[in-house]
């Protein structure tokens, strides 16, 4: 995944992954088009008389704790830019591009505050139990 991302960047394309055109980082990164609405209105105005191709949205980034109902990447959505942004920068003797060493790191880049993202996501549950939360099964103890 993390290859297919950094295509524009080795090809020399883009100076970072933030700037890939057509690349999923880019898509979750950036607010996106909401193709589905774009769609509803063209064929409300008769403009866009069917749409004959697959949506496939991007998986969602759980972390990594597994559960039975694993849907998403098993992996945070902060460590898989970290991991990016530290493999853009090395260099491939047979790519042409590279993140360059003098940009600041992708978190910086994106104005993401590391203690507040990370305080966030380890109490995403908590804050957010309304919207997203859901009944987990209890453990058993099962010492004899």
């Amino acid at each position: 995944m993390s290859y297919v991302d950094l295509n524009p960047v080795r090809a020399d394309m883009a100076k970072t992954p933030e700037e890939s055109d057509y690349t999923a980082i880019q898509e979750r990164i950036k607010p996106h088009f909401d193709l589905q609405q774009a769609i509803r209105s063209q064929t409300g105005s008769e403009d866009l008389l069917s749409f004959n191709h697959d949506l496939k949205p991007l998986l969602h980034f759980e972390g990594n704790i597994t559960h039975d109902n694993q849907t998403g990447i098993l992996f945070s959505f902060i460590d898989y830019l970290e991991l990016v942004d530290w493999t853009g920068r090395a260099i491939a003797l047979n790519k042409r591009g590279a993140i360059a060493s003098h940009l600041p790191n992708i978190l910086q880049r994106l104005s993401i505050n590391h203690k507040t993202w990370l305080s966030s996501a380890t109490r995403f549950e908590a804050l957010h139990r309304q919207r997203f939360g859901r009944r987990r099964p209890k453990l058993i103890n099962q010492t004899a």
